[in-house]
């Protein structure tokens, strides 16, 4: 079966790919400007993970993968900021600005005006009357609640503000009324970082009956479709994706363990170790107040403990002078290794630049400065990881889910053990191939063709037989 036949041949059409394959947008550059380079030169489809960096060092990966991937398909992350709602505006207004075509959305709770207005500025029709809509969307889902307005319509509400406020015309607005906030829809299953812990298998057909439903309520031009992600980390599992109806699979821990990744040599190191059983739910610092949490690497590092910690304290006091002394000793000394007001200096100091009215809410409210030093933690956590700094590993925060101990259980014995030998194309073009033939001995077996064992086997391809399969597919 050729490796191009997998999923949603329109999915490839429409997005300029040769395969159905997509690296999803771990944050903090995780998914590396070198990470999406190396999708697009194989045929797939890459999103940088700009979530959690600042303006200046997203505008640096525009620029680069604007140059080196020109006439190539490549996309930027929108991830929802309920906290930093003005960093979301200014982000959508950077992409705009700039061209940027495709983002990938996630963490998204509700739709928001600067998601809508990336989507439909500049809608058009073409001489045939067909609307053209140059934004496209991917938006990551875990629940109906959230899945269910993306596959509709932009809300009156936001079109009539964006006309109110001169980023769409009222001819456009009624344009807006005819597509969908997102023609794909990724269903995130049990997956790195933010999740929700959902079997795929029971999320996907859930999204796949909604894509039915609204695509007859509402008769777009354009055929809504479904994608896969969470736990897709070995050919039997895209294999499973791709049978329930996936128009195409996204991958995100295995990339965090690439060469390309924006990671570490100790992050990747520790990933190539995971076993399945190596990871725990912490708090997000993105979402910490709500309660929010993200799936991390438990194995090597104290982090997902510490951070429990920090949001048990948080619930049970009012303040940070509310912490009974001998807690405050352990958090000064284990944990932030500075006491509490220096901690929070410097966190004053980079709100002051970031966002000044949260260090005024802070000097307002105890509880709100507590959760702004609690949260500082959280973000410094993933930094140390993606820095290697080796006098913080106990505190790496690694988004990681049970997927990377499947890889390593499936390439074990293989030149893609060594996590110097992994490569994100390699690996996609290995897991892309397993699912293939594993596709093709069951419809050989449902056939009643005996099929070889050896034929249906998770093999690992070297470099050089991929090079081989390469030429052969195309």
């Amino acid at each position: 079966m050729p490796l191009a036949n997998l999923g949603d041949p329109a999915f490839c059409r429409d997005h300029g790919l040769r395969y159905a394959y997509v690296a999803g947008a771990m944050a903090n550059g995780i998914a590396s400007v070198e990470l999406v380079e190396a999708m697009a030169g194989a045929g797939m489809l890459g999103f940088f993970g700009a979530a959690g960096l600042g303006l200046e060092r997203i505008t640096t990966a525009v620029d680069r993968l604007t140059t080196s991937l020109k006439g190539k398909t490549f996309g930027f992350n929108l991830i929802h900021s309920p906290h930093e709602p003005d960093l979301e505006a200014a982000t959508v207004d950077l992409y705009l600005k700039r061209g940027i075509r495709l983002i990938e959305a996630a963490a998204f709770l509700r739709l928001t005006l600067p998601v809508v207005r990336y989507r439909v500025t500049g809608i058009h029709q073409d001489a045939d009357g067909r609307v053209i809509t140059p934004n496209r969307v991917v938006a990551k889902v875990s629940r109906v609640e959230v899945a269910t307005p993306f596959f509709s319509p932009p809300p009156d509400e936001f079109l009539n503000e964006l006309v109110r406020t001169g980023h769409i015309t009222p001819e456009q607005a009624k344009l807006a009324a005819q597509v969908p906030m997102a023609q794909d829809i990724t269903a995130e299953a049990d997956s790195a970082g933010h999740t929700d812990n959902r079997p795929l298998v029971t999320l996907l057909p859930t999204l796949l009956s909604l894509r039915d439903r609204l695509q007859q309520k509402f008769g777009y031009q354009q055929h809504l479709r479904v994608g896969a992600a969470g736990g897709l980390s070995t050919p039997s599992a895209l294999a499973a994706a791709f049978a329930m109806g996936a128009a195409y699979v996204v991958t995100g821990s295995i990339n965090q363990a690439c060469v390309e990744s924006g990671s570490s040599d100790i992050v990747r190191r520790l990933l190539a170790q995971v076993e399945q059983a190596d990871t725990a739910m912490a708090p997000a610092a993105d979402m910490f107040e709500m309660g929010v949490k993200v799936q991390v690497l438990k194995r090597g590092t104290m982090f997902p403990m510490r951070a429990a910690k920090l949001y048990e304290l948080y619930r049970a006091h009012a303040s940070l002078d509310a912490i009974p002394a001998a807690e405050r000793g352990v958090l000064e000394k284990q944990i932030f290794r500075a006491t509490l007001e220096e901690v929070w200096q410097k966190t004053r100091e980079y709100f002051i630049l970031r966002d000044r009215r949260e260090v005024d809410r802070a000097e307002r409210e105890p509880k709100h400065k507590m959760a702004l030093v609690f949260r500082s933690y959280l973000g410094l956590s993933s930094r140390w990881a993606n820095a290697g700094d080796a006098t913080r590993v106990m505190d790496f925060q690694v988004w990681c889910g049970p997927a990377m101990g499947a890889f390593n259980e499936w390439v074990k014995g293989t030149y893609l053990e060594k996590p110097e030998n992994r490569r994100a194309a390699e690996v996609a073009m290995n897991l892309l191939h397993g699912a293939a033939r594993q596709l093709q001995a069951q419809m050989w077996r449902l056939q009643g063709v005996p099929v070889p064992s050896a034929f249906a086997a998770n093999a690992v391809l070297e470099p050089d037989e991929l090079k081989k399969l390469i030429k052969t597919d195309e």
